[in-house]
């Protein structure tokens, strides 16, 4: 018995050929579809039968007209999203969009030739204005504030990252007063997008340091600051140290450990990872000497050493000045409470600083322990 033919039509080759171009219009239809499903829910969804409806009236109304192939307009979708869900319940805008492959007409009629394009239309207007800042949520947000006269803010997640701008660069980066490692980016930069954790643990590490700001620049948004410092390539750190505000490359490995390591070595300060205090935080060398000698002298000789300490204090600057502060009360609270104090004393901060406290006060007691270790 000859085997039975279930699709014998497929064999003739005409057919065949129009099977498998039907096959690929499904399989494409399904791509498309999950590509434009892929995109933002809080964006409201423009076509040709409701366009005329929603923009012009009552409202002004920012569109993004994309293609659901379009690589650029994939990488827009997360901070698009962002925009539309904070206007979400704003009802003097609407954030929209259109799928210029869906919906060519309308596309056409606006002038839409590459993707993503993103349009303003004013309240009450059909003649819209380019939309042609960086597109981070954050820019588009202050865009669509701007023109819509709203005050929206981004709910974001606090970061001990200084903001830098063009307006607020040289207040912050060139203070005199301080060591300031600032990180070129560009939003785009895949590799600046993985980096960001690092750099922000960088920036709690040292947030209690007087001296030292952590900050980044948008180098794409702000292109005349990354020309002036010569920025080729992102992400691009470069610290402007109290003592050179033409600033420095960083060259080392982008981890946590080894950009601490480089700013303590570069600013004099003594951080870990973690942001706490290193035994070496606190300590001034130039008083090492004289330390010592208070150590060993009699009860008579004491007083006569201290006064010594005073002289060497008045002479220091900075972060240096304040720990040789502390260093002269604790040396007179050694002459006040005998010989046990310094010892007993620096028992005491180890067992408060096993305890949970807050980084303020673990700063402090370990700043007086790292001392008091020297008179023990």
């Amino acid at each position: 018995m000859g085997g039975v033919q279930l699709f014998p039509k497929l064999l003739d080759p005409g057919v065949h050929s129009t099977f498998m171009m039907a096959l690929v219009a499904i399989i494409m239809g399904l791509f498309l579809f999950q590509s434009s499903f892929a995109e933002e829910d809080d964006a409201f969804v423009l076509t040709q039968d409701n366009f005329e409806n929603e923009v012009g009236h009552d409202r002004g109304v920012l569109i993004k007209f994309y293609a659901p192939w379009c690589g650029h307009c994939k990488k827009l979708v997360p901070e698009y999203e962002k925009l539309a869900a904070t206007f979400k319940k704003t009802k003097s805008v609407l954030i929209a969009k259109v799928d210029c492959d869906a919906d060519k007409s309308i596309c056409s009629k606006y002038g839409v030739s590459v993707y993503p394009t993103i349009k303003w239309f004013p309240q009450g207007s059909l003649e819209p204005m380019l939309y042609e800042g960086a597109k981070t949520a954050e820019a588009l947000v202050g865009f669509v504030n701007m023109k819509g006269g709203t005050n929206v803010k981004i709910a974001t997640t606090p970061s001990d990252v200084v903001p830098l701008t063009l307006f607020n660069f040289d207040k912050i980066v060139l203070d005199k007063t301080k060591h300031v490692l600032v990180e070129f980016y560009a939003p785009w930069c895949k590799h600046c997008k993985a980096f960001a954790p690092t750099y922000e643990k960088v920036a709690t590490a040292f947030k209690l340091e007087e001296d030292v700001v952590i900050a980044s620049i948008d180098g794409d948004m702000y292109k005349d600051v990354t020309t002036k410092y010569e920025i080729t390539s992102y992400p691009k750190l470069k610290l402007f140290r109290k003592s050179n505000k033409a600033g420095e490359v960083y060259e080392g490995a982008r981890n946590l450990d080894d950009i601490v390591s480089y700013i303590n070595e570069k600013c004099g300060t003594n951080r870990d990872g973690q942001g706490r205090l290193t035994s070496k935080a606190g300590i001034v060398a130039s008083l090492d000497k004289l330390v010592k000698k208070f150590v060993n002298a009699g009860d008579n000789d004491k007083k006569a050493i201290y006064s010594q300490l005073e002289e060497e204090v008045e002479d220091l600057e900075g972060s240096d000045a304040r720990y040789g502060k502390l260093y002269l009360k604790l040396a007179k609270n050694c002459m006040e409470k005998g010989k046990e104090y310094a010892k007993n004393e620096v028992q005491r901060l180890e067992r408060m600083l096993e305890k949970s406290i807050n980084p303020t006060k673990t700063d402090e007691f370990t700043l007086k322990k790292n001392i008091l270790s020297l008179f023990a």
